[in-house]
């Protein structure tokens, strides 16, 4: 593009923007701005002229407006290649403007803060700005337009280099920048006045606007052939993962985020010490019990082979006890890619940071949670709310067999756990330990088997959940072979009758829950 001679600067965020300015100046452009910027250039010594007086025309209604004029958007819109447009730009007196400067109003920041009223949010809708970014967007190929204050420096070494000007690939990379700006701008107005105006449609609105922040490239995807990076959603406060602090270890990869994901979910779920113990985003042992360190102990015992390169997630800070039950796990059955926790003890810290490689992850707050979960499909997503069911909607014993209450609470352990295990799911546990977890499979009976056959004789006596309804008996048939003493599930199969027959000839309890758990 041409020498930029003219800029117009007019930003919420001034960090930095003086400095700029003056760099600006030093290079011979004259500075246009508004308001509070102008006042801040003008008291750093710099000589700005104000857009009221460039125009003409003075700010009103408050400052809504400013900016919205001919001679603003003329300078900013004219096509420097056309000579009706140069000459209607001379014909109106109108001065073209070769770089704006805006950044937004904080909408964001506002309805972010505690009691924040419409009106407030209201006015902290920026016209005038968007306006601005996007005349200047739209002209790019003549019009340099800024709306992040990181890029400040490296535009006037760009600038110093080449005696005032800036490359066509930046300009398209600014503009690219200033519509992505604006839309995430207009994403998070249009979501906050959906909750205020219109709740009903928030729940699942007629357009899902998806915002998101890039927060890393990663090694690679699922596998080393695909390309990966892992974003935030920028419409709101980050939450889970994203609001993670990874204190030690290598970098993390596409599927070590995926298992952290399926760690966090079921060990914020549980108000005893828990811990939960993940592979290739199955769990492979979950637990809960009065210390960490027990917890974690039980957990590891469900299936320590496939513990082997997991990932765990615990519930409570990380005392020593539970660091050296973690390193003791590991010299006995392998390594571990990663450990989520809400904090860590400067002795536990230390002593996990001797493995150099293991990943340390610090959430404080485990509860936050997004409102959707979805899925992408070819060409779109299908969306849903989350399943944050804890206690079972009824519990309905339907064999003459009554369970103990040491047994039901083993089973509410029980139906808590297998939610979190692919279906079919089927969770063998002992107390509020799991000791067989079968799930993935494409069979309830081969999922049942599969629990029985990793709890190793630990079946005897325990409990099992299944995930979703038993649509013949031959699981149970399974269950009562290997000693399982209670059974819960969801009821409501046609071969329910048959099932409860069994147990019944078997003394086993069941319980029926009316709602199933899949997790695909």
């Amino acid at each position: 593009m041409p020498k930029i001679n003219r800029a117009l600067l007019s930003v919420s965020d001034k960090v930095g923007v003086v400095e700029f300015a003056r760099g600006l100046h030093d290079l011979g452009v004259a500075l246009l701005s508004t308001g509070g910027t102008a006042k801040a250039l003008s008291d750093a010594g710099l000589p700005v002229t104000q857009v009221s007086d460039y125009t003409g025309f003075p700010e009103m209604m408050d400052g809504r407006v400013k900016t919205l004029h001919p001679k603003i958007h003329g300078a900013l819109l004219a096509r420097r290649d056309n000579p009706e447009h140069m000459a209607a730009a001379k014909q109106h007196g109108i001065e073209l403007i070769d770089m704006v400067v805006v950044n937004l109003y904080p909408f964001q920041q506002t309805v972010a803060k505690p009691g924040v009223t419409l009106e407030e949010a209201i006015e902290n809708i920026d016209i005038g700005g968007p306006s601005m970014l996007r005349s200047a967007a739209k002209n790019h190929r003549s019009v340099a337009v800024i709306c992040n204050p990181a890029r400040y420096p490296a535009l006037l070494d760009e600038m110093r280099r080449s005696g005032g000007e800036l490359s066509a690939e930046t300009l398209a990379s600014l503009a690219i920048e200033a519509f992505a700006h604006t839309a995430a701008y207009d994403t998070a107005i249009s979501g906050y006045l959906t909750h205020r105006l219109a709740p009903a449609e928030a729940a699942f609105p007629a357009v899902l606007h998806l915002r998101w922040e890039k927060v890393q490239d990663l090694r690679y995807g699922e596998n080393p052939h695909q390309k990966a990076a892992f974003y935030r959603d920028a419409s709101a406060a980050p939450v889970g993962l994203a609001a993670a602090k990874q204190l030690h270890g290598k970098e993390l990869s596409f599927n070590n985020l995926l298992d952290l994901e399926a760690v966090l979910l079921p060990a914020r779920e549980f108000t005893a010490p828990a811990a939960v113990i993940v592979k290739h985003l199955s769990p492979c042992g979950i637990a809960t019990a009065d210390t960490l360190v027990t917890a974690y102990g039980d957990a590891l015992m469900c299936d320590p082979l496939s513990a082997f390169g997991g990932i765990v997630g615990l519930n409570r800070i990380v005392d020593a006890g539970a660091a050296r039950a973690i390193l003791d796990g590991i010299a006995t059955y392998g390594f571990l890619e990663a450990i989520l926790a809400p904090g860590y003890d400067p002795d536990a810290l230390q002593m996990l940071r001797g493995k150099k490689d293991l990943r340390l992850l610090e959430l404080p707050d485990l509860q936050a949670a997004d409102c959707f979960d979805f899925k992408r499909v070819t060409g779109g997503a299908v969306v849903q709310d989350l399943d944050t069911a804890v206690e079972p909607p009824e519990i309905k014993v339907v064999t003459r067999a009554k369970p103990a209450p040491e047994q039901m609470a083993s089973l509410r352990f029980a139906w808590q756990a297998v939610k979190y295990v692919k279906s079919n799911a089927i969770l063998i546990a002992q107390g509020t330990k799991s000791v067989g977890i079968g799930g993935g499979v494409t069979s309830r009976v081969d999922a049942t088997w599969l629990a029985v056959r990793k709890a190793e004789g630990r079946a005897q006596g325990g409990v099992l959940a299944s995930d979703a309804f038993f649509p013949k008996s031959d699981a149970v048939q399974v269950a009562a072979e290997a000693g399982i003493a209670a059974i819960i599930q969801p009821g409501g199969s046609r071969g329910d009758e048959e099932a409860i027959a069994l147990c019944n000839a078997r003394g086993i309890a069941m319980v029926f829950t009316g709602q199933r758990h899949f997790r695909h």
